[in-house]
């Protein structure tokens, strides 16, 4: 607390959702919180998607993605998150993407974390209604699916490596539900 002319004044510091319930490393696998980044929903205006991804690409190295998929890399990726519906991860949104699209940011309301490990995919195979074996989910495919009652984002960004967002809300809800599976899994 800071008191500045008589006032108080609360000095509010940002923090994962995840803070305190990971890293955890169960068996073969590990979940952690990916790094902080900025998130914004991208949705392009009716007719502007071509133009949208030029301009992405232009401004980030990276086109809109296509459904069900993700384009970019570490620091600057965007998923695929529904009908006209991408989140750009990573970078701050080049201002003429407005142009083209409803940017609207989301870093909030989501959390990120990361599974990984050789038995990554059986712990997903207790949890999600997907089929998320490499050879029918490969690198640079993600779902919005549920992850037991949880509705997510997976994306799949290394042979081992899956990233998954959910509504910071549900972050312990998250954690508590892939603990359990790894558990499940490394003791079979």
């Amino acid at each position: 607390m800071i008191l500045t002319g008589g006032c108080a004044v609360v000095e509010l510091v940002e923090k994962s959702a995840f803070v305190g319930l990971v890293p955890i490393k169960v068996g073969s696998c590990r979940i952690f919180a990916a790094p902080p980044e900025t998130m914004h929903l991208v949705s392009p205006y009716k007719g502007q998607e071509k133009a949208l991804s030029e301009a992405m690409k232009k401004a980030h190295g990276m086109a809109f993605p296509a459904a069900e998929r993700a384009t970019g890399k570490e620091g600057a990726r965007c998923v695929w998150f529904g009908l006209d519906q991408a989140m750009l991860i990573g970078p701050a949104p080049d201002a003429r993407l407005s142009d083209f699209a409803a940017v609207v940011d989301q870093s909030d309301g989501w959390a990120v974390l990361r599974l990984q490990g050789p038995k990554a995919e059986e712990v997903l195979a207790r949890l999600v209604p997907v089929d998320m074996r490499a050879a029918h989910f490969k690198r640079g495919q993600t779902a919005r699916t549920q992850l037991r009652h949880l509705q997510v984002s997976i994306t799949r960004i290394g042979a081992m490596v899956f990233q998954i967002m959910v509504m910071r809300s549900m972050a312990k809800t998250l954690v508590d539900d892939l603990e359990g599976a790894m558990r499940l899994v490394a003791a079979r």
